[in-house]
């Protein structure tokens, strides 16, 4: 009994140190910045070479002052924005930094327990937990959806990181909404990284319809025009076609297709569920990048 006596309150304090050990790497890896304006917020090493990822609202401007864990101070540029994912990629003259464990934010599940580090009104390294609530969906908000987690954010924790039980970032903390934590996903991080030059896009102007489909009336994407040479043309979608899901679910809302097309990169395939002539049938579409000012065309 007491060999057993002894394993049980020696198990709390090993679990206790390798948590407090998980949690400083992860307060290592978590940085300050402050834009050109008001406040401030936080940001995660990405790479060791001196990549950072934080929110675009956070990192205002071309440039940024970035001051780490241990003091140092650097002078950031931006390299990278986009403002509808709120994520902005920095870079500084440095080497050999104390870099996160990335993630895979598909893999979490409601539940899950989760951590944030940020430096919220005025303290450093501020940690919190929390559970998570719900997982990133293709029908998420800006298209890229969020995960949503009960942890306590304040202002300063913008950009900071968002990381499961193991201590690998997940996510990229944003804002509060109801209550909850809504971080980036760092899958969303990561199609960010791999193709700033632009989002998905099919080549298409259309307009929302409704429409009969067998006892009910469902919701659809009327095609107005379909750009030549657009992989929508390619796919052999015509001009009074009616979009009415991808993937083999139906669309929900008017903005459904942007959503899916936002969860993709350029050079996937897309399974487009259309309406032709009374008929139902399936196409596949290998999607392209739009052009920057073809940001509010599908």
């Amino acid at each position: 009994m007491a060999v057993i006596a002894d394993e049980l309150t020696q198990t709390p304090s090993a679990l206790t140190d390798a948590f407090v050990a998980m949690a400083e790497h992860l307060r290592r890896a978590t940085v300050q910045v402050r834009g050109q304006g008001p406040g401030g917020g936080s940001g995660v090493i990405w790479q060791p070479d001196g990549l950072i990822i934080t929110n675009a609202h956070v990192a205002r401007g071309p440039r940024a002052t970035v001051e780490l864990a241990d003091g140092r101070a650097f002078e950031a540029v931006v390299t990278a924005r986009d403002d509808r994912r709120d994520l902005a990629a920095l870079t500084v003259d440095a080497t050999d930094l104390p870099a996160a464990l990335i993630g895979d934010s598909d893999t979490l599940r409601v539940g899950s327990l989760v951590l944030a580090v940020g430096n919220p009104l005025g303290l450093t390294g501020a940690l919190t937990t929390g559970v998570v609530h719900a997982a990133a969906t293709a029908d998420g908000p800006r298209g890229h959806g969020w995960v949503r987690a009960d942890v306590r954010l304040a202002p300063g924790n913008s950009g900071g990181p968002l990381a499961d039980a193991a201590g690998r970032v997940i996510g990229i903390n944003s804002m509060i909404a109801g209550g909850l934590a809504l971080a980036v996903p760092s899958n969303a991080v990561a199609r960010f990284l791999r193709g700033t030059a632009g989002r998905p896009a099919l080549g298409v102007t259309m307009r929302p319809v409704r429409l009969p489909l067998g006892t009910t009336i469902i919701f659809g994407l009327l095609l107005m025009e379909v750009a030549a040479g657009s992989p929508a043309e390619t796919a052999g979608l015509l001009t009074g076609d009616v979009l009415i899901g991808t993937g083999g679910a139906l669309f929900a809302r008017p903005d459904s297709l942007l959503h899916a097309l936002a969860n993709a990169e350029p050079g996937d395939t897309l399974r487009l569920e259309i309406v032709r002539s009374g008929r139902r049938i399936a196409v596949d579409a290998r999607i392209g990048a739009a052009e920057p000012e073809e940001a509010e065309a599908a």
